[in-house]
C-alpha cells in the first residue's frame, strides 16, 4: 500500500476537509480527492461522507483510522532504522504524554543517555497515557516512562524515579483551612491522583484551570494565584524563591515514574543499559 495514501487519509480526517487537506500537503484539491477514491477502491469501503461543508469519517473509516496511525509511525521508524549508520546503530523509540515530557529533569537524562550510550539514536513520541500499553504491545515505541504503569502480563515495570505531588498556593502561610476561597489549579496527573484528589473535603469545587499541562498549571499560579497540587521538581524553584508556598500540613502525594516494555523486545540489552543511566542518575537527583 502507498503510505501517502493513508498520509492523505488522516490529513482529511484531522481537518475535515478535502481543501485544507490539500492545501497542508501542498497538492491539488482534485490529488487528494483522487487519492482517497484510490484508498477507497483498494479497501472496498467508503471512508468518508461528503456532504456539501460537512465531511466525516464512515464507520469504516473509524476502523482505518488507529491502523493508519500505526502504519505510518512504524514506516517512519522502519526508515530511520535502515538510515542509521555505522556511529548511530541503535535506535530507541521512547514514549511519554505530553505531561511526563515537562517534567523536569528529563532532557538531562536524554543528554546523559547520549553520554552512556554513544551509538544511540533516541527517537521520542508524545504518547497518550490512555494508549501507551497498545502502543508498547504493538511495538510502535520501544519503551515508555510513565507515572502509571499498565498491568498487563508480558511487560517489564521498572521504577527509576520517586517524586511527589504537593500542594502549593500564591500566600505564605496558609494552612488547609485557608484555601478554601482560593481558585483551583487542577493538574490531571492520571487516575490514582483523582482519587486521592476527590478525598480532600477543602478542594472539592470546580476548578477555573483544568490542564494536562505542569507548565500552564504553574504559569496560571504564578500569574494569577490560586491552589493546587503540582509535582516536586516543578514547584522547586519557585518555592525556593518565594514565589509558590507549600500548603501547610497539606497532604502529599507520593508518586514515581517508571519505565515499561516489552519483556520479548529485541533491543533488551539497550533498553537495560538505559535504565542502568536512569536508575544511577535519578538515584542521586532524588
Amino acid at each position: 500500500m502507498d503510505t501517502e495514501l493513508l498520509r492523505t487519509f488522516l490529513e482529511v480526517t484531522k481537518t475535515r476537509h478535502f481543501g485544507r487537506a490539500a492545501d497542508n500537503l501542498y497538492l491539488t484539491q482534485s490529488a487528494v480527492s483522487f487519492r482517497i477514491r484510490q484508498l477507497e477502491s483498494q479497501l472496498g469501503n467508503a471512508l468518508f461522507s461528503r456532504q456539501r461543508g460537512n465531511v466525516h469519517l464512515t464507520a469504516a473509516g473509524e476502523r482505518l483510522q488507529p491502523y493508519a496511525e500505526a502504519i505510518l509511525q512504524t514506516w517512519s521508524r522502519a526508515r530511520q532504522d535502515v538510515a542509521l549508520s555505522d556511529s548511530r546503530n541503535n535506535q530507541i523509540t521512547l514514549g511519554a504524554s505530553a505531561l511526563v515530557w515537562e517534567f523536569d529533569g528529563l532532557s538531562d537524562w536524554i543528554s546523559r543517555i547520549y553520554g552512556a550510550i554513544p551509538e544511540l539514536a533516541l527517537r521520542l513520541e508524545t504518547v497518550p497515557r490512555q494508549a501507551q500499553a497498545k502502543q508498547i504491545l504493538n511495538k510502535s515505541v520501544d519503551v515508555v516512562i510513565t507515572s502509571e504503569p499498565p498491568k498487563i502480563d508480558d511487560l517489564m515495570v521498572n521504577k527509576v524515579r520517586d517524586y511527589q505531588l504537593q500542594l502549593v498556593c500564591h500566600q505564605s502561610d496558609c494552612g488547609m483551612s485557608d484555601i478554601k476561597d482560593f481558585p483551583l489549579i487542577y493538574l490531571d496527573w492520571g487516575t490514582r491522583f483523582a482519587v486521592d484528589h476527590s478525598r480532600i473535603n477543602e478542594l472539592q469545587k470546580t476548578p477555573i484551570l483544568h490542564t494536562h499541562s505542569s507548565k500552564m498549571a504553574l504559569e496560571h499560579l504564578l500569574n494569577n494565584g490560586g491552589v493546587g497540587y503540582l509535582p516536586s521538581p516543578v514547584i522547586a524553584h519557585s518555592v525556593e524563591s518565594g514565589e509558590l508556598h507549600l500548603v501547610n500540613n497539606a497532604p502529599v502525594m507520593e508518586q514515581s515514574l517508571y519505565l515499561v516494555w516489552r519483556d520479548d523486545n529485541e533491543k533488551v540489552e539497550l533498553l537495560n543499559s538505559l535504565l542502568d543511566v536512569a536508575f544511577s542518575e535519578v538515584s542521586e537527583r532524588v
